[in-house]
């Protein structure tokens, strides 16, 4: 009887830990979430759960540079060619403003057929692809494109690490400054604060510069006429001055040739004289000898 009574309190406590066992398994696997409706955006069968891959497909138009998890400055440069070169430029004006950019800077220059325009404008860089896109379906010809992207994460990241050093370092000091206890010990630690803060201050405009310089990218866009016509000299009316010119000109011309000749005859004219002299004496010098033998 003994036996039965301490046997059923055992059993029992077998029973409540086999129970909290079976309980334990069942909440610790994964939790099963519930996936979305067919075709749903971002969503990943194989991984279950949403992808984070974003960007511009292939079937949509130029590719996306962008990366979720990655910094980068994306600037581009594009060549174009269009009949009127200064209203391509204004087209990619209105481009810039309705995807919430602005332009950096605009030149035009020429006349007529010979127009060309140099345009810089920044746009935000979610919107790069769909600027790249609208900016290639402007009227013309794209001659060139080329995009460059630089990635900037590890230098945000030690920016960051530098600022909540710095800052952290500003805190003990200001502790130091209100337990301070004479005046050249809160000097001494007003001047550190002094130089902490003009650090702190320099890497947050590099910091604001850099993300800055992410949220919104670069691009520059060079649009020239697309044929450069030859100049064409008018047909010259007759003019009896410039031929009057012209002929005197010549007759000038004429007279120095005249004038170097006789020059030339004057200075070097005696010459051949000499030596004729100098043949008609040899020839009477022989005579006399054939005369006189």
């Amino acid at each position: 009887m003994n036996r039965v009574r301490l046997l059923v309190p055992a059993l029992a406590l077998v029973g409540l830990v086999l129970s909290a066992c079976a309980g334990g398994q069942a909440t610790s696997g994964p939790v099963a979430l519930p996936a979305p409706a067919n075709g749903a955006a971002g969503y990943d069968a194989a991984k279950g759960g949403v992808s984070s891959t974003v960007g511009t497909t292939p079937a949509e138009g130029i590719p996306s540079l962008a990366a979720p998890d990655r910094d980068l400055i994306v600037t581009a440069n594009v060549t174009m060619k269009s009949d009127d070169p200064w209203k391509t430029a204004d087209s990619a004006r209105q481009i810039a403003r309705d995807l919430g950019g602005s332009v950096v800077s605009l030149s035009q220059s020429g006349s007529g057929a010979l127009r060309n325009a140099n345009l810089t404008m920044r746009v935000p860089s979610t919107r790069f692809d769909d600027a790249i896109t609208a900016l290639k379906k402007l009227d013309g010809e794209v001659v060139s494109s080329n995009v460059d992207a630089k990635d900037v994460t590890d230098q945000l990241v030690d920016l960051d690490a530098r600022v909540t050093a710095l800052k952290t370092e500003e805190g003990r000091y200001l502790q130091l400054f209100a337990s301070a206890k004479t005046v050249d010990e809160m000097l001494k630690v007003q001047i550190a604060l002094s130089q902490l803060r003009v650090q702190i201050e320099q890497l947050q405009a590099q910091q604001k510069s850099t993300k800055d310089r992410v949220a919104f990218s670069n691009i520059t866009l060079a649009v020239s006429p697309l044929s450069t016509p030859i100049p064409t000299e008018p047909n010259a009316k007759w003019d009896p001055t410039r031929t009057f010119a012209t002929a005197a000109a010549a007759l000038a011309s004429l007279f120095r040739v005249f004038a170097d000749v006789a020059i030339w005859v004057l200075v070097f004219g005696w010459l051949p004289l000499v030596a004729l002299v100098f043949a008609l004496l040899a020839t009477r010098v022989r005579a006399r000898r054939v005369t006189a033998a």
